[in-house]
């Protein structure tokens, strides 16, 4: 494969702005969003005040409403929506692929389980773009604000394809965006998704005030749960001890940027979801997903306590304090993973 020149992100959120301005170093950039009136402004004032205040986009990035012309001449397509919109934007992909005869790799970078379907990520753009599409994930530690300011950041990016990993890895790499290639797809995304159920449970924790004692019993057996989890979809052990795993376990379930993270503290304080979800204005991805992991880790005869009482709160069956008595009453049993 060629040394790559274009681009183009497809999701103008503050993932997606971020992403596009750390390409932006070496590349030119495209970035294409829905809502036209935000791209209007960010092309007038060079900046996403609505989701990324303060990080100016460079020269390079260049935002369009259209989006055939921001796909136009693109050697990589970095879709970076919520996992929602994972489906009709690369649904919108294969048409312009099958329109103009050619396409390119595409990478997500959204972390979750389809709602409905319970299906992770790859397995949609499997049925939208076609299980033999050049494709990758990419996940790990991150919180968009950082990237967008170029703080320094590591994250993983993973393909079954080794060659197209390597390649990816190669040209979205930055002097401040160190990305590590990965085989393990599967284990990548279940960590990007699950981690953000945990964030939520040790949101709820420090909400509650149960101490820092509770919160790292909770990011290490959530470790275990994950593992557990992944085995059983066919993701290797090592990918959970990694940047995909516990680095972004260890961000989401501690940092105070972490959306889900909030969730968790404000249902702890007493505060109901419906009003958390209004205030947060930004998509917290562990809401749905905590249903969509409970379902699938049940379906396989895995034991998640955690998940299951998190999944518990948010659908209203669970008070948090109740959920935090339920899961310390539990009998004790060995520690594995």
């Amino acid at each position: 494969m060629t040394q790559a020149t274009k681009i183009a992100v497809l999701g103008a959120g503050a993932w997606g702005t971020a992403l596009a301005v750390a390409f932006a170093e070496r590349h030119a950039v495209s970035l294409w969003g829905r809502e036209t009136d935000l791209l209007g402004e960010m092309a007038q004032c060079r900046e996403n005040r609505r989701f990324l205040p303060g990080v100016t986009l460079p020269a390079g990035v260049a935002p369009h409403i259209d989006f055939d012309q921001a796909l136009a001449g693109a050697d990589i397509v970095v879709v970076a929506t919520p996992v929602a919109g994972l489906r009709p934007t690369t649904a919108r992909l294969a048409e312009y692929f099958a329109a103009h005869g050619a396409a390119c790799p595409v990478v997500w970078v959204c972390k979750g389980f389809e709602a409905g379907s319970g299906l992770l990520p790859h397995q949609v753009v499997g049925e939208t773009l076609g299980h033999a599409a050049p494709c990758a994930v990419l996940s790990g530690p991150s919180f968009a604000d950082e990237v967008g300011r170029g703080l320094p950041t590591a994250v993983a990016l993973a393909s079954s394809d080794e060659a197209l990993a390597a390649y990816l890895a190669r040209e979205l790499h930055g002097s401040r965006f160190r990305i590590y290639a990965n085989a393990d797809m599967v284990g990548v995304e279940v960590g990007g998704a699950v981690k953000n159920v945990l964030a939520i449970a040790t949101g709820i924790s420090d909400g509650l005030h149960l101490g820092h004692n509770a919160r790292a019993a909770l990011v290490t057996r959530g470790l275990a749960e994950i593992t557990r989890l992944g085995a059983a979809l066919g993701a290797q052990r090592d990918t959970f001890m990694g940047l995909a795993g516990m680095g972004d376990i260890l961000l989401t379930c501690t940092g105070d940027l972490s959306r889900n993270r909030r969730v968790g503290l404000a249902l702890g304080a007493g505060k109901p979801l419906e009003t958390i979800l209004a205030e947060l204005g930004h998509v917290a991805e562990g809401v749905l997903t905590a249903a969509e992991v409970a379902r699938t880790a049940r379906r396989l005869g895995v034991d998640m306590p955690i998940t299951f009482a998190v999944d518990a709160v948010l659908r209203g069956e669970l008070a948090p304090a109740q959920a935090a008595e339920t899961l310390l009453a539990r009998d004790p049993k060995p520690e594995t993973l």
